[in-house]
């Protein structure tokens, strides 16, 4: 009787995850990273033993189909859970309505069902579900965002503009209007998550760590920020990713990468990371964005020189820079709006390192196993890590706690 009274948002009658977007939107992308994961390895288990579908459900191949669903599914559902959380904080706006919440979590879901059944329905219905969720949540923070003139905000929505651009390039070329704009539209969605890492940690990491140290008593040198740094940071990695959907020569796009690599590596080592280590809550954040410096530098190399490959560098990028950031802030984001303290369980802990060390195995596993092992390895631990995020953070985000959170 406890448990169905606390599944229920106060005074609405409707079950308490519907009734905050970081709640419904961080919960869906715990659940979906796992989902997805373990669809995608059950795929490569079968392809490694020799088998193969006989009606696929996709009608794209299994890797674009991998690729789409990480980017537009998963880092998607995170962005959505961040900004209905975040913007409303920002410009003293109401909170989305439980309406708003449910009505554009049942189109993100309807998204992600089309897409998988995608080889039984026609390919224009399936863009148009598909593509419907991102101007959604871009009309809805865009209206608060111009209505109280955050112009330092609106970059957001050109950013969500360019995520919805990078969707499209894969629905036409699913469409037949289009070749090869599949991979571009991928890299441009990717590209594009990580200038929002670039912007949102540069802003979140060190402010969160001065707030710490205050706490802390910390007397020393407080993190730094340089606002001619930050600015070149930002501007390098918005034009990487518009580069990363263009066919520009490699040193464009490898130099941008390089410029964005050192300035974001000299922003995070100026955040006094290492005064971070007792705090699994903060050492994940500068953790995440040393891996988004990282990333960076590893594709300068790959698009410079032949001594990486653009593959490895890309999976740093996609599971260690935006998986762990993404992970970090919805650990960090549902304490803090659920009025818990901000204060991570050792397995969480656990599910930080997980991320990270699948990140590195999957960029350079292949130098050390085969494919299979490779994936199978940095799968399990993708699958360990969100496994258990879905099981600390499915009670914080699905009930209300005795405090009445």
């Amino acid at each position: 009787m406890a448990r169905t009274a606390a599944l229920k948002g106060t005074g609405t009658g409707l079950p308490v995850f519907l009734t905050a977007g970081f709640r419904l939107y961080f919960l869906a992308a715990g659940c979906f990273a796992v989902l997805s994961i373990a669809a995608w390895l059950g795929w490569l288990g079968l392809h490694a033993a020799g088998g193969t579908f006989a009606e696929p459900p996709m009608a794209m191949a299994p890797h674009l189909w991998h690729a789409h669903e990480m980017i537009f599914g998963y880092t998607v559902a995170v962005m959505a859970g961040f900004f209905l959380t975040a913007v409303p904080n920002w410009t003293g706006s109401p909170s989305a309505r439980s309406a708003f919440v449910a009505t554009t979590g049942l189109v993100w879901l309807a998204g992600r069902l089309a897409i998988w059944f995608s080889g039984y329905f026609d390919p224009w219905a399936v863009a148009v579900i598909d593509l419907a969720f991102i101007p959604l949540l871009g009309l809805k923070i865009g209206s608060n965002l111009l209505k109280k003139t955050q112009l330092r905000n609106v970059i957001f929505l050109g950013l969500l503009t360019a995520m919805f651009t990078g969707n499209l390039l894969m629905h036409l070329e699913w469409l037949g209007l289009t070749d090869d704009t599949a991979i571009a539209g991928t890299r441009l969605g990717l590209y594009t998550s990580a200038a929002m890492i670039v912007i949102i940690g540069g802003r979140v990491v060190p402010g969160f760590t001065r707030n710490a140290l205050n706490r802390q008593g910390y007397c020393g040198r407080m993190p730094q920020v340089r606002p001619a740094l930050d600015k070149i940071a930002i501007l390098a990695s918005v034009l990487a990713a518009v580069a990363s959907a263009l066919p520009v020569p490699n040193v464009v796009l490898g130099s941008l990468c390089l410029v964005a690599g050192i300035a974001n590596g000299m922003r995070v080592a100026g955040w006094r990371s290492l005064l971070t280590w007792r705090e699994p809550i903060l050492w994940v954040l500068h953790l995440a964005f040393a891996f988004l410096a990282i990333a960076y530098l590893a594709l300068a190399a790959a698009h410079l020189t032949p001594f990486l490959d653009d593959t490895a560098a890309l999976h740093l990028l996609a599971i260690g820079a935006v998986g762990g950031m993404t992970l970090a802030m919805m650990t960090r984001a549902s304490l803090g709006h659920a009025g818990r303290p901000l204060i991570v369980a050792k397995p969480i802990a656990v599910a930080y390192l997980c991320v990270f060390a699948a990140a590195l195995v999957r960029a350079f596993g292949t130098d050390f196993l085969d494919y299979f092992q490779t994936m199978y390895l940095s799968g399990a631990l993708w699958l360990l890590g969100f496994g258990l995020y879905v099981w600390i953070y499915l009670p914080i985000l699905a009930f209300r706690n005795s405090a009445g959170d």
